[in-house]
């Protein structure tokens, strides 16, 4: 068993690099005229951060990223319940670092504006495509549902083995493509939380969102997904 020490130091560094991938990919470059990399280019920039680390991390902590993750991998019988709280308050704080590095980047540019430009996850009139509360709701639930039910599915023990990280990244990208235009994609509330709490204002306001949403999706696929696991095989 790799120390909880060294567990916890890989999720604070996933957890970084998953905010200031993919929340950089959409401050740093997706505007840039002519040139910006657009929804595709996030979503595949989310999506890559999982799957890099998921290779560089995986078989030290299990490479969750995300306290969703942890909690739904608890409901799916995967993880143990003590160690909820150090590895969620590890990619809580690596979130805010991810966030900060990426700050501290982004205000360099003449003319950045936080409330605005910082890859927040809203809804109503914060929404990227003014969807209201219940899309929201709606959104990040069955989303992250799914992502449960990837990950769960792509890392039994009856699966390929080796493809999990393809899988489950790939599985992120389309997430982002379908609901960057809702809230712009949290199913993380990590990632939501790092960036809210540098721009504070109408983004911590909302958090709550994107807190209670995807965990409540996560416990439900992490339950159907261990129902489903536990069929008998012919």
């Amino acid at each position: 068993m790799v120390p909880m020490s060294k567990r916890i130091g890989a999720e604070f560094l996933g957890t970084m690099w998953l905010v200031l991938g993919g929340c950089g990919s959409a401050v740093l470059a997706a505007a840039i005229p002519s040139v910006g990399i657009g929804l595709l280019g996030v979503s595949l920039a989310f999506g890559l951060t999982v799957l890099t680390m998921a290779f560089a991390i995986g078989h030290i902590s299990g490479c969750h990223l995300n306290p969703a993750v942890s909690i739904g991998l608890w409901a799916g019988g995967r993880f143990p319940a003590k160690d909820l709280a150090p590895y969620i308050l590890a990619q809580v704080a690596g979130g805010i670092a991810g966030a900060a590095i990426l700050y501290l980047i982004a205000s360099g540019k003449a003319g950045f504006d936080i409330g605005s430009g910082f890859a927040l996850n809203g809804y109503g009139a914060h929404s990227p495509e003014g969807y209201s509360l219940t899309a929201a709701l709606i959104s990040e639930s069955v989303m992250t549902f799914m992502f449960l039910l990837i990950i769960m599915g792509a890392t039994a023990p009856a699966a390929p083995a080796g493809f999990a990280p393809i899988a489950i990244g790939l599985g992120l990208t389309l997430i982002h493509l379908i609901s960057i235009p809702v809230t712009n994609t949290s199913v993380n509330p990590a990632r939501s939380t790092g960036v809210a709490v540098i721009a504070g204002g109408w983004a911590v306001q909302q958090l709550w969102l994107f807190w209670l949403a995807p965990i409540a999706g996560a416990i439900v696929g992490g339950s159907v997904y261990r129902w489903l696991g536990s069929a008998p095989r012919k």
